[in-house]
């Protein structure tokens, strides 16, 4: 297997347009793209802001090789000599502003903003959009797990449901962004010093004997981890019974590790099946014993067992977390907003019989205002560059699309969620580690009221234009 290449990793029209860019001296035109989305996902109220780092990672690496060139050469004979010889010393130049890692974002808003000579901007679209769109959507989902999960633990376990390794890592990356305590993924750990964690599988209990040997076997070298699988052959006649007996062995002995031990069920009726063996284990005086489910969870059915009154105090989550189970893509798009050509500045946009897919033009930012009595998110604007949200005065906000639905903001303060990144080539932005993004978004939680973050029927959350890009926006419309 060769080792992956990410400067290739694009759409191929990337190098057909570029090349015409080059080969028609547009290559110096300065282009300001956007990045962003038109709805959240799972039918949600808010989308979780993941993959910078790898973005970043991306834009200071773009390099091509001598091999790379002559392959482009050999299997596509309409690329020019010239554009070739562009490759041979590409590197990123332009700037990049965005939002954090761990924000909470909404449709709509540019959640990155590339400004950068056109033939750069062009090409790292691609890459860029598979990084945000892949982390993002994964990380969102994990989040929406952490909150029905209303305080447990969530552990992510989906590597093997990955949609390849690859996913499998950045795919656990965003769920410790979303919330999640821990993975399963052994790789993962290297990259970011995240503790993998696990417990046992079936087919360790079936290779013993007995249940019991293979519990006290496997509690000989995990006294730190000895979460045994109980659910192999009877739950509660066999499996519960014999990791009490192992407990209360190790107990006997003074090895039993408080806040490190307990049992995790895989089938069955985990409400009822959680009820029954917390019954057993406080019984036999293990009251602090942990019960871990696992078994096709998501959101839903997390919230569901709470309901019942499970006695569940961690989950691990594989499938439906790591595929992002019940929406296939996040859908983030790039889009034009501005160009340079020539020395004459033109803001662009994109017209479309679909409101929700006419683009928003010019150089654009995101501000959030917080109401000061209770610090809580009121409403994101997307302001142009250089403007300024006055706090001193009364705020009228409306509806982009349903402009008639108004609302006038008092008392309030107003954030920049933009960081400078890039500028000029140059990363500017010290990126933080992936507990500060986790804890970020904890955080950002708690500026929220709880209809914007509740699993169904959310309420939607006001996302405005400042009165100068509405007006620059009809102006372009009107035109044509």
């Amino acid at each position: 297997m060769k080792n992956r290449k990410l400067h290739l990793a694009t759409d191929y029209y990337q190098m057909s347009m570029s090349n015409v860019y080059i080969c028609e001296n547009m290559q110096n035109s300065e282009a300001v793209f956007d990045v962003f989305i038109r709805k959240n996902p799972f039918n949600g109220g808010y989308t979780v802001f993941a993959g910078l780092e790898q973005v970043i990672d991306y834009l200071l690496n773009i390099h091509f090789k001598e091999e790379d060139i002559l392959m482009l050469k050999k299997n596509h004979p309409e690329i020019s000599d010239k554009y070739l010889n562009y490759l041979r010393n590409f590197k990123f130049t332009g700037s990049l502003s965005s939002v954090e890692e761990g924000c909470i974002v909404f449709p709509q808003e540019p959640l990155l903003r590339i400004t950068a000579p056109l033939i750069e901007a062009q090409f790292i679209e691609t890459t860029i959009l598979s990084i945000i769109n892949h982390q993002t959507l994964i990380a969102t989902k994990a989040s929406r797990v952490v909150d029905a999960a209303a305080g447990d633990g969530v552990m992510e376990f989906g590597l093997r449901r990955a949609h390849g390794t690859e996913a499998g890592l950045y795919g656990a990356r965003a769920t410790i962004i979303g919330g999640c305590i821990g993975t399963s993924n052994v790789e993962a750990e290297s990259f970011w010093d995240i503790p993998a964690k696990g417990t046992m599988s079936h087919s360790f209990v079936m290779s013993f004997d007995n249940e019991l040997e293979a519990f006290r076997t496997f509690a000989k070298y995990n006294l730190n981890n000895l979460i045994l699988l109980v659910d192999t052959y009877d739950t509660l006649n066999s499996g519960v019974v014999n990791a009490v007996k192992v407990f209360r062995e190790l107990s006997d002995q003074g090895k039993l590790n408080k806040g490190h031990y307990g049992i995790r069920l895989d089938s069955g009726d985990l409400a009822y099946l959680s009820k029954e063996a917390r019954i057993m284990l406080d019984e036999a005086g293990f009251t602090d014993a942990s019960i871990t489910a696992s078994s096709d969870l998501d959101e839903y059915l997390i919230q569901d067992l709470k309901l019942q009154g499970a006695k569940i105090n961690m989950w691990g989550v594989g499938t439906k977390l790591i595929t992002a189970y019940d929406n296939a893509a996040l859908g983030g798009v790039y889009k034009l907003a501005q160009i340079t050509k020539n020395g004459v500045k033109k803001d662009t946009i994109k017209i479309s019989d679909a409101p929700e897919k006419v683009t928003n033009p010019g150089k654009k930012s995101i501000v959030r205002i917080y109401d000061k009595s209770t610090n809580k998110a009121l409403a994101d604007i997307i302001i142009l560059e250089g403007e300024k949200i006055d706090e001193a005065k009364p705020l009228t906000i409306f509806h982009p699309v349903y402009t008639w639905k108004k609302r006038t903001l008092e008392n309030f303060y107003v954030k920049s969620l933009h960081k400078e990144i890039f500028k000029n080539g140059k990363l500017t932005y010290e990126i933080p580690d992936i507990l500060s993004l986790k804890q970020k978004l904890k955080d950002e939680k708690e500026t929220f009221w709880a209809a914007v973050l509740r699993l169904k029927n959310p309420y939607e959350y006001h996302v405005d234009l400042s009165d100068k890009l509405w007006n620059l926006k009809k102006e372009l419309l009107d035109k044509q």
